[in-house]
């Protein structure tokens, strides 16, 4: 049973990325005034798997020149690490729970930057390699204090399983415990999916496309599937730490849906940052304030016990 859930919830994310893409074009064409995919079915409801169809289908460039093995096989294992992730996801109905799952998820997301940097290299194109180039950067900066922020709530809940994280908010959510914590905890969601305005690894003004440059058809669109899979589980994931994570029920899907909003909000109404802005306040203005709040969390929890152990001692 576990594994037909598994399978069934593969297609399910697939579905919902197709639909996700329509999503995407329809509310950035409200916000430019002007009209989104509305051609294909009824409101463009059949839009995604035309598009599909369309890159899949296209004719596929090889290339004269790099390195052909790992060019090939990067799109596809980056797509099956993009869906590993989801294996966090927590089957209630299954009773199957993923105790180290915080600790599976810090070592697979470091894993998405090398895809990037690896098919950036084995394009052998300048423009690809300036691509993973910005790529590694902006995620080895971004990384430190996206795991900073998950290791404060981690030593607060004392628990690296998501079921724990649920149990834990059932009468205040994290949001509201540590209110700054959550907006640094966004962008960095942000920088670490490559989305505007932290698309670095995809500047189209001066990189063409970035470090899928050399990439078409089904290749790119693998590229794709694994891109937008990546930005939903994040907004399930920030879903889960920070407002709760009640999976059965409606109002939970509807804040993932909302944040997943958000990523295209973002999108529509900031222009790309200067790179020299990105790294300054990765390092001089999130850092400091996620150590701060590292040091408050491992201080609260140690006077926490201290307060018990007290209390036991005068008890006995």
């Amino acid at each position: 049973m576990f594994f037909f859930s598994v399978f069934f919830m593969l297609i399910f994310i697939l579905l919902a990325v197709a639909f996700f893409t329509l999503f995407e074009r329809s509310v950035l064409g409200y916000i430019q005034f002007r009209s989104g995919p509305l051609s294909v079915g009824y409101l463009g409801v059949f839009q995604p798997f035309s598009d599909g169809l369309k890159l899949f289908s296209s004719e596929y460039y090889f290339l004269g020149f790099g390195n052909y093995l790992i060019y090939y096989f990067v799109p596809i294992l980056g797509l099956m690490t993009s869906m590993i992730f989801w294996l966090l996801y927590p089957f209630f109905f299954n009773m199957v729970s993923f105790i180290l799952g915080l600790l599976f998820f810090l070592c697979c997301s470091g894993l998405g930057v090398y895809f990037i940097m690896i098919s950036g290299w084995s394009s052998n194109s300048a423009y690809s390699m300036l691509g993973c180039m910005r790529s590694v950067a902006q995620s080895i900066s971004y990384e430190v204090c996206f795991f900073l922020i998950i290791l404060c709530l981690v030593i607060y809940v004392e628990s690296f399983n998501l079921i724990d994280f649920y149990f834990f908010q059932s009468y205040i959510w994290f949001f509201f415990l540590c209110f700054p914590l959550f907006f640094v905890f966004f962008s960095c969601c942000l920088a670490e999916t490559n989305r505007t305005p932290f698309d670095f690894s995809e500047g189209e003004s001066e990189l063409v496309s970035g470090f899928n440059v050399e990439y078409s058809s089904f290749m790119f669109s693998l590229f794709f599937l694994s891109e937008y899979s990546n930005m939903m589980f994040i907004s399930f994931f920030l879903v889960f730490l920070f407002f709760g994570g009640d999976l059965m029920s409606l109002i939970f899907f509807i804040k993932v849906l909302f944040f997943l909003f958000c990523f295209i909000w973002v999108r529509g109404s900031f222009p790309r940052y200067r790179y020299d802005k990105l790294m300054y306040m990765s390092w001089k203005c999130y850092l400091p304030l996620v150590l701060n709040y590292l040091i408050y969390f491992i201080s609260l929890s140690i006077f926490i016990y201290y307060i018990f152990f007290s209390l036991l001692v005068l008890f006995l």
